[in-house]
């Protein structure tokens, strides 16, 4: 496997050879390695989000179906590991990507090198299977509202806002209403509404995905009951805390999700990290926020504007 350290001497010794930077290939180089070991389409979708710059437009969101459209058009078969590193985003989106790539290949596994939260994980979970690492996470799915306060904008779990109003009613019933008077006020008329719908549209999602993908054919008697209490642990933010809640490959097996360990091939370990390396070096010395790239070498990449 190569390092981090061994990647970045390789970038800059290509530098130093050939006068121009060499990310590019020494990315699709990997990447193409891991082709090679398992002879499946291979797409690697990653995003810049755990870099320190941490710049807009890491999320899933709908401008990313241009993206796969690039690179799923000349793959052949119908097998595809997607490698994804992503902190989640619109779950409206990832439902469209899903369906698009479901058009294109009927085995879809998707390997986690370190992280896929949020939508991510709800695209995980319409993978026929998973592929972790022990240092691999997914996260929990309850969806996150954009709500306008008088501290600025920000992105509230929905159960919390339901849990706050909740509160606020059992509180002012109690004469204690001067203590929500500053905080009433950002709840708008549909905003609940919106809360409880957000929550329902995460777990639908993901128990068809799990039923119509993971666990197709699967004869278990208890089969319904297992996929919506995967659903439920997956978006019950009582539980969890927080949304940015990291839940490791044991918990992920535990709760019932179809995992692959990435140690039991060393081959398709060593060539999924140097990959996932390769790209994040990437990130960390050039303007991209976001790559989505097939085996081929045929990508998508979206950079940020730096101000001078």
């Amino acid at each position: 496997m190569a390092l981090w350290s061994d990647i970045l001497k390789e970038l800059n010794d290509f530098n130093e050879k050939n006068k121009r930077p060499g990310f590019d290939e020494i990315r699709r180089k990997y990447l193409n390695e891991l082709y090679k070991i398992t002879s499946r389409n291979t797409i690697f979708y990653a995003t810049s989000w755990i870099d320190p710059k941490n710049h807009p437009g890491t999320d899933i969101n709908v401008s990313d179906i241009q993206g796969f459209m690039e690179v799923v058009g000349e793959l052949q078969g119908d097998e595809l590991d997607l490698i994804l590193h992503s902190p989640g985003g619109s779950a409206e989106a990832t439902e469209a990507i899903l369906n698009y790539l479901r058009t294109k290949f009927k085995d879809i596994r998707v390997i986690i090198p370190f992280a896929a939260m949020s939508a991510a994980t709800m695209l995980s979970c319409g993978a026929n299977s998973i592929l972790m690492g022990e240092h691999s996470h997914i996260g929990p799915i309850d969806p996150q509202i954009v709500v306008r306060t008088q501290l600025g904008t920000q992105l509230i779990p929905a159960q919390a806002i339901l849990d706050q109003f909740d509160m606020a009613r059992e509180e002012t019933s109690a004469k204690k209403a001067s203590v929500w008077f500053p905080i009433l006020p950002q709840y708008g008329p549909a905003l609940l509404v919106q809360c409880k719908n957000a929550q329902d549209l995460s777990k639908m999602l993901v128990e068809e995905w799990l039923s119509k993908y993971m666990f197709n054919g699967d004869e278990d008697p208890n089969l319904k009951q297992k996929i919506k209490e995967i659903s439920t642990f997956l978006a019950n933010h009582r539980h969890l805390k927080s949304h940015s809640r990291f839940i490791n490959r044991n918990e992920a097996e535990k709760i019932g999700l179809k995992i692959e360990r990435l140690e039991d091939n060393t081959d398709i370990q060593k060539a999924v990290l140097s990959a996932f390396h390769a790209y994040m070096l990437n990130f960390s010395l050039t303007p991209a926020v976001k790559i989505i790239e097939n085996h081929l070498g045929r990508a998508f990449i979206r950079h940020v504007r730096i101000q001078p």
